[in-house]
């Protein structure tokens, strides 16, 4: 029962922020308490399991209907409130009053004085008046009135209390302006006002405003000289009694009720309350009586008992516009994507010590090493520059490996995976929605293959500290905030990069969110099997990434080396060394100055990827080169010249960068005799496509 009670609070909650627009906060909320299969998704089947249908009835027949259900209830129990506090002023006023023999004789009328009076008090009593209004909520329809089996013979104290609601002539109406039950004398409106003032006045001033009865009459007597009802606009006026205490309002200790074999007589049909706290209302009629011009109203024994009603409350001259169920839902039940959490299957755990200290020993090599502010303040952040929206901003050196992975890989969904009728050049042209997407299709693809293909685990930011470090172990701020979330499937794990991409795109952590997640996809044991020398790191000295970090997030494993499958080499005594390698063709490649000082050796699967999208590794940072056209990867297809495109985040470019390059080619540049004055990118081109020259169409080359 716990449990079931947490979850529809918890969906209460999700309602109300859906309901005002807070989509990044439920997102949050979806993170640091994620759904489960007993979290309720539907408004209407949330307002069933609370039993609000009647309320929510009510709320729409409002003129200003709130939004939520949460406020609905809050609304409601304010109004409770109020009416509890007012039914114990009322029980005070009662035992004040006099002796009978001080109480005015009967037929007494007031004078002109008296309503000078009233006149004084009406400055009082606006004051007064919203705590009045707030005390007879919309709760009172299944509260206020319900059957009573009472003893209809009146006791003196019963009577007393009967004379001080009849004498002063008081209605009970419902506005359908504002949903509220309102009592007061059916007179003036200054009289109905001097009825709610607090009971600090004289005894002359109560007696004055009908607070102090004179002595009972009977009902034909006070039907005979009841004046005629004030109507507001659109509402209705129910007529009281005062036969006997069975009559009268009585509070029960938990709803006000009148006696059900008076209900014809006061003008009240018997309303009845069904297990949901509904009402149910029988048909009611308004008839005028000729003699005394008062309203009345008529009541028909309902036919029909059978669920809640309300039917009774459609009031005379009330228009009640409809509003949509469906409206405004669409951030809470059917269509944003972090409404569709419950349906993953997830394992959120939050991090602990001894895995962040684990993640620092693999990451900096050191628990007490923590990320620098380059790092924590690095995210991929798009370029608003036109012609370079698909480009991500590097901030500070540093994380330059880590994005120039992700930024090739952003291209290969934007250019060559999504349907689209746009030729390549319009696709880079691309909308704020568009790139995000793609982001959120990269990062799962990369942390998809460092599963290997299996599994998954996203770490995203909670927010607040998860532990408490002791030992050896130096906090920073970032891994100690850390949630990890798993999933088993690749759809659930791009849900779920959807409904926190903001976190990868624009957190504070987002590159460091990266790196957990690829590390802990792979798993920490495995990321340490991948690496030719145990001690080796993913962040290296200066802050900079290793080319086991890029590998890592490019091919899935963060084996050392760049060439093709594995490598033997012989230590002597018949010992040998295991250096491990690319081992299959990678979908975003890469090019390294170093091959050019044959320093390394680039193997073919990550020369020749599946797209022509290749990470460029030169002079100590990293960068990005792509074409347009796919098919130059192909081996059966040999261009006599084709145009890449350039993307440094680093750089602050404003325009894009087009090189025409010609492999093979008998042609020549002024730069071709003096090496010292050959580009780097050039030089790395090069170790792609053999003597190649590249032209910089009238682009500033970069030395």
């Amino acid at each position: 029962m716990g449990k079931d009670v947490e979850e529809v609070a918890a969906s209460l909650v999700r309602e109300y922020l859906s309901r005002k627009g807070l989509k990044k906060t439920i997102a949050c909320m979806d993170v640091e308490l994620p759904r489960t299969n007993l979290s309720i998704n539907n408004r209407t089947d949330l307002r069933r399991v609370l039993h609000l249908e009647s309320l929510y009835k009510k709320n729409k027949s409002e003129e200003h209907p709130l939004k939520s259900m949460l406020e609905m209830m809050v609304k409601e129990r304010m109004k409770k409130g109020a009416e509890v506090k007012r039914s114990s002023l009322m029980d005070n006023r009662t035992q004040e009053i006099p002796a009978e023999e001080n109480l005015p004789k009967s037929g007494s009328s007031f004078t002109e004085e008296d309503s000078s009076s009233e006149r004084k008090d009406k400055d009082v009593m606006d004051q007064h008046r919203h705590r009045a209004s707030l005390s007879e909520g919309s709760s009172a329809v299944s509260q206020l009135i319900a059957p009573s089996s009472a003893d209809q013979t009146p006791s003196p104290k019963s009577s007393r209390s009967s004379s001080l609601v009849s004498e002063g002539e008081r209605n009970i109406s419902f506005s359908s302006h504002d949903g509220l039950f309102t009592s007061g004398k059916v007179g003036s409106s200054s009289e109905r006002k001097s009825d709610d003032v607090d009971g600090q006045g004289s005894r002359t001033s109560k007696m004055r405003r009908g607070l102090m009865a004179g002595p009972i009459t009977t009902s034909a007597q006070e039907n005979s000289r009841r004046r005629p009802a004030r109507k507001a606009a659109g509402s209705l006026s129910f007529l009281s009694q005062a036969d006997s205490d069975s009559d009268r309002m009585k509070w029960t200790g938990r709803s006000w009720s009148l006696d059900a074999g008076h209900t014809e007589s006061v003008g009240i049909s018997s309303f009845e309350t069904d297990s949901c706290g509904s009402v149910s209302s029988p048909r009611q009629e308004t008839e005028s009586d000729g003699s005394d011009g008062v309203q009345r109203v008529k009541s028909h024994k309902n036919k029909s008992a059978h669920g809640p009603r309300v039917d009774g409350l459609h009031m005379e001259g009330m228009a009640l516009d409809d509003i949509d169920d469906e409206e405004d839902l669409g951030g809470f039940s059917a269509a944003p994507v972090h409404n569709s959490l419950p349906q993953l299957n997830l394992n959120k755990h939050p991090m602990d010590q001894q895995t962040a200290t684990a993640l620092k020993e693999i990451i900096f090599g050191s628990p007490v090493m923590c990320f620098s502010e380059e790092w924590k303040r690095q995210s991929f952040t798009f370029s608003n520059t036109h012609g370079l929206r698909y480009g991500i901003v590097q901030k500070k050196g540093g994380p330059c490996g880590v994005l120039a992975a992700v930024q090739a890989t952003v291209l290969q969904k934007l250019l060559f995976e999504r349907t689209s009728s746009d030729s390549p050049s319009e696709r880079l042209r691309v909308s704020d929605a568009e790139r995000t997407t793609c982001l959120a299709e990269a990062v799962a693809e990369i942390l998809w293959r460092a599963g290997g293909r299996k599994r998954a685990t996203v770490a995203v930011n909670s927010g607040r500290r998860l532990f408490t470090p002791v030992g050896h172990y130096r906090p920073d701020g970032v891994l100690e905030t850390i949630t990890c979330i798993s999933v088993e499937g690749l759809d659930d794990l791009q849900l779920l990069l959807q409904q926190n991409i903001q976190q990868f795109e624009s957190g504070p952590f987002g590159c460091v969110l990266l790196i957990v997640s690829a590390v802990l996809s792979r798993t920490i044991q495995m990321v340490r099997g991948d690496m030719d020398v145990p001690t080796s790191t993913l962040i290296g000295a200066h802050g900079y990434c290793t080319q086991e970090l890029v590998n890592l997030l490019l091919c899935g494993q963060a084996v050392s080396n760049v060439f093709n499958d594995e490598m033997k080499l012989d230590s002597g005594n018949g010992n040998f060394t295991l250096l491990k390698g690319i081992r299959e063709r990678s979908d975003v490649g890469l090019l390294s100055l170093f091959e050019h000082f044959n320093l390394c050796k680039v193997g073919s699967y990550l020369k020749t990827p599946r797209f022509p999208l290749w990470v460029v590794c030169s002079e100590s940072h990293f960068s990005v080169l792509f074409s347009l056209c796919k098919d130059l990867t192909s081996s059966q297809w040999s261009p006599r010249e084709f145009d890449l495109y350039y993307y440094d985040g680093l750089a602050n470019q404003q325009e894009p960068i087009r090189l025409t390059v010609y492999p093979g080619s008998d042609v020549r540049t002024a730069n071709t005799d003096d090496p010292d004055l050959i580009p780097p990118l050039e030089l790395c081109i090069s170790t792609r496509w053999t003597d190649a020259v590249v032209s910089w169409n009238e682009s500033e080359p970069i030395l």
